[in-house]
């Protein structure tokens, strides 16, 4: 009978394991918290004690704008030409899931999002990959200035196995930098997922090896402190810090796309000798020094060598002038001249009754006014005075860098002159 009894109740335990696993109750913490989404964290309270969503976008412009004071706080000037290593963990920790799906999914497509925004901020500039794993450092993509190659071969070299060396990453990293011109910004960002670092030497001594050749180290950790990486960082002058979640990550990693402060011995004016390249006829047909091949159409000619390149910005192969393109030049203005951060219009001022304020945007003409017609928040220019949304306030900073009320009041004063 004890038996018995003990072979139904077992049996009776099992299908309740069963069924609280088929409802979600046998997951593990972590998957319970991505599973449930934690919705009632998204929800607050009203004045009238109604339950009303977080305004997300209020909450992000102000991080931004917090972002935005700090950076224009003081003018300074900016490295534009930078040569940048990404140095990515794929040791056996970078397979951890504590990051949804896997570490290695995630800086894979934080890191794709990273070279795109590079690229864009940064047009004169030159990247390259560098991975870790199995003790070694393996350079995936040489410094070029193609952000779809260096995605492409990227996604191609995700497995992860053995130990990650920070040495022997640096070692590697400074053979390539150690060559770049005096003018060039050498900068190195580690994303590491180990607690630990396997070395065949004494790391102290690569650290002040970095330290010398000026090459700037930073690191984002997956996991915790590390003490080494944030040695390595005071010593060089980088930033250390570690991601607390997937958003915290994106963030953290997005941080290193502007310009950075130039160090003191490189802040010096001097000339640099650049070529503007024509684009060759897309019937012709010619040796690319790049890919060492012969392909049809498109590409550039050097104008000092007359040597075929296929993208630019590059050096050339052959005799090593820096080649860019008029439009790259410019995109690069704006982080020497950035446009002033905009004000925002104060609580009194909006519930002003006697203050006639703009009901549209002056960029987008979408309406500035909230629930029950009234004034939502808004931001206006110091110069000219327009009023902008929250969204407008982010795209002038970060894409457009011009004030559209500036610009049209500048254009437009020509034209008032000639009607009077």
């Amino acid at each position: 009978m004890n038996n018995g009894e003990e072979r139904r109740l077992n049996g009776e335990a099992e299908e309740d394991d069963d069924e609280d696993e088929g409802n979600g109750r046998g997951l593990e913490a972590w998957e319970r918290t991505y599973a449930d989404e934690r919705s009632w964290e998204s929800l607050q309270e009203d004045e009238s004690g109604l339950l009303r969503p977080i305004d997300n976008k209020a909450l992000y412009h102000s991080q931004y704008r917090r972002r935005l004071r700090t950076a224009s706080a003081t003018r300074i000037q900016k490295g534009l030409i930078r040569y940048l290593f990404v140095v990515i963990d794929l040791s056996k920790a970078a397979a951890e899931m504590d990051f949804r799906p896997s570490r290695r999914a995630v800086v894979a497509k934080h890191v794709e999002v990273f070279i795109r925004e590079f690229f864009d901020q940064n047009p004169l500039s030159q990247i390259g990959l560098v991975t870790i794993k199995d003790g070694v450092a393996n350079c995936l993509t040489d410094l070029g200035g193609s952000p779809e190659s260096h995605v492409k071969a990227l996604m191609g070299k995700l497995e992860c196995s053995g130990e990650s060396s920070i040495q022997n990453a640096l070692d590697l990293v400074h053979g390539y930098l150690n060559q770049i011109p005096s003018y060039g910004h050498r900068e190195v960002l580690i994303l590491y997922s180990a607690l630990s670092t396997c070395d065949p030497g004494d790391i102290m001594e690569t650290i002040q090896t970095c330290k010398k050749s000026k090459i700037r180290c930073s690191v984002i950790g997956l996991s915790a402190e590390i003490f080494i990486c944030k040695h390595l960082c005071q010593e060089t002058g980088g930033s250390y810090s570690v991601a607390l979640d997937e958003s915290h990550f994106k963030e953290l990693i997005l941080e290193h796309a502007p310009p950075p402060p130039a160090i003191a011995e490189f802040a010096i004016a001097n000339l640099i000798k650049m070529g503007f390249p024509q684009r060759a006829a897309e019937s012709s047909i010619a040796i690319c020094s790049c890919h060492k091949e012969a392909k049809a159409g498109g590409g550039y000619t050097c104008p000092r060598c007359k040597a075929r390149v296929c993208e630019l910005p590059t050096e050339c192969r052959t005799c090593g002038l820096t080649l860019i393109s008029s439009p790259h030049l410019a995109r690069s203005y704006h982080h020497l001249f950035p446009i002033v951060p905009f004000d925002e219009v104060s609580l009194s001022l909006l519930n002003d009754p006697y203050r006639k304020l703009p009901r549209a945007c002056f960029g987008c003409q979408h309406t500035l006014l909230g629930a029950g017609n009234k004034p939502g928040p808004r931001v206006s220019c110091p110069k000219c005075k327009q009023h902008f949304c929250l969204d407008c306030d982010i795209y002038i900073h970060e894409s457009l860098h011009n004030c559209p009320g500036c610009e049209s009041a500048r254009h437009s004063k020509p034209v008032a002159a000639t009607e009077e």
